[in-house]
C-alpha cells in the first residue's frame, strides 16, 4: 500500500513540475503583438491542395496567431506555370510565411517541417531567392505532407507580386533552374547538400568579384571552385553548372548590392560544415537520451497499473 501511495505521489510531483514549467515558459514567451508599419504585414501562402484541416495545421506550424497582421493567399498550379514554368496541374502543398526585414539583414530561411521537405535545404532556398531578386526577408517553409519543396518558391514569388513588388521573370526562371540543378547535384550526383550550397555560393561570389564577360570565363570559375572544394563531377554535371552560371552572369543582377548577403550565406554554410562532424553525433546522443526518458516513463506507468 505504501509503495502504491509513493507511486501516486511521484506522478503528482511529475505532473505538477511539468505544469509549472509550462506556465513559466508560456509567460516568458508571451509578448505584445506590434504592427510593423515599415515592412508591412506577414504574408502566409497556403498550397491549394491542402484540406481545410491541413490548412489549419499549417497555420499553427507557421505560428500565424503570433503575428499582429497577416495577409493570406493561396498558391495554385496555375501560379507554378506562371512563376517557375511548372505544370499547371501540379498539386500544391508547400506553404510559407514571409516577413520583410530591414535592408541589410539578409535572407533567413527556416524549414518548420524539415522532415517533410525532402530535397531542398534552407541554403538552397536562400541561394535561389537571391538569384530571383528577393532580399532581406525571413521565410518559414512548412508542409503537413512529404514534398520535394520546389513549389514553395512559387508561393514566395506570388507573395511578392501580390504585395506590389515586381520581380524580373527572367530571374525567376533562372532561380528555379538553380534549385533544380542544386537538387540534382545532391540527389543524382551524390554531392552532400551543404557542399552543394557552398559550391553555388562560392561561384556566385567569384562572379561578383571577377565580373566575367564570356562563357569561357564562367567555365574557368566553375572549374576553380570545384577544385577548391574537392568536388568531382561528371562532364554532364559540370556543363549543367556552366550553363546555369552563364545565365546568371547575363542577368541584370547588381552583385555589389547582394555581395554582403552572399558573404553572410557563405559564412553560415562554412560554419555548418565545420560543425557537422561534432553536431551530428551530439544531436543523435540527445535524441537517444530523450528516447530513453520516454521509455522509462512508459515502463513506470506500465508497472504502476500492472
Amino acid at each position: 500500500m505504501f509503495k502504491k501511495m509513493l507511486k501516486v505521489l511521484s506522478i503528482f510531483i511529475i505532473f505538477f513540475g511539468l505544469s509549472v514549467s509550462q506556465v513559466v515558459l508560456a509567460s516568458e514567451g508571451e509578448k505584445e503583438k506590434v504592427i510593423d508599419e515599415k515592412n508591412g504585414p506577414a504574408i502566409v501562402v497556403l498550397g491549394e491542395r491542402l484540406s481545410e484541416a491541413q490548412k489549419e495545421q499549417t497555420r499553427k506550424l507557421l505560428k500565424v496567431d503570433e503575428e499582429a497582421e497577416v495577409k493570406e493567399i493561396i498558391v495554385t498550379g496555375a501560379d507554378a506555370a506562371k512563376y517557375i514554368k511548372g505544370d499547371p496541374n501540379s498539386n500544391m502543398y508547400s506553404s510559407a510565411k514571409i516577413k520583410r526585414l530591414d535592408k541589410g539583414e539578409g535572407i533567413r530561411v527556416i524549414q518548420v517541417t524539415p522532415e517533410n521537405i525532402t530535397e531542398v535545404t534552407n541554403d538552397m532556398y536562400a541561394n535561389a531567392l537571391l538569384t530571383a531578386g528577393v532580399e532581406d526577408a525571413q521565410i518559414e517553409v512548412a508542409s503537413p505532407v512529404k514534398v520535394t519543396g520546389h513549389s514553395a518558391l512559387t508561393g514566395i514569388f506570388k507573395a511578392y507580386e501580390v504585395t506590389g513588388e515586381k520581380l524580373d521573370t527572367d530571374r525567376l526562371k533562372v532561380a528555379n533552374e538553380e534549385l533544380d540543378v542544386a537538387t540534382k547535384l545532391a540527389e543524382d550526383a551524390g554531392v552532400d547538400q551543404d557542399k552543394v550550397s557552398q559550391l553555388l555560393t562560392e561561384i556566385k561570389q567569384a562572379i561578383a568579384e571577377q565580373n566575367p564577360t564570356t562563357k569561357e570565363e564562367v567555365e574557368q570559375i566553375v572549374q576553380e571552385q570545384l577544385k577548391n572544394l574537392n568536388i568531382e563531377l561528371s562532364p554532364e554535371y559540370k556543363q549543367m553548372l556552366i550553363d546555369l552560371f552563364d545565365k546568371i552572369r547575363s542577368l541584370d543582377i547588381n552583385f555589389d548590392e547582394v555581395k554582403s548577403q552572399l558573404e553572410n550565406l557563405a559564412g553560415d554554410i562554412q560554419k555548418k560544415l565545420e560543425d557537422a562532424g561534432v553536431d551530428k553525433g551530439f544531436l543523435q546522443s540527445v535524441a537517444d537520451f530523450i528516447k530513453q526518458i520516454f521509455q522509462s516513463i512508459a515502463d513506470f506507468f506500465k508497472s504502476l497499473f500492472s
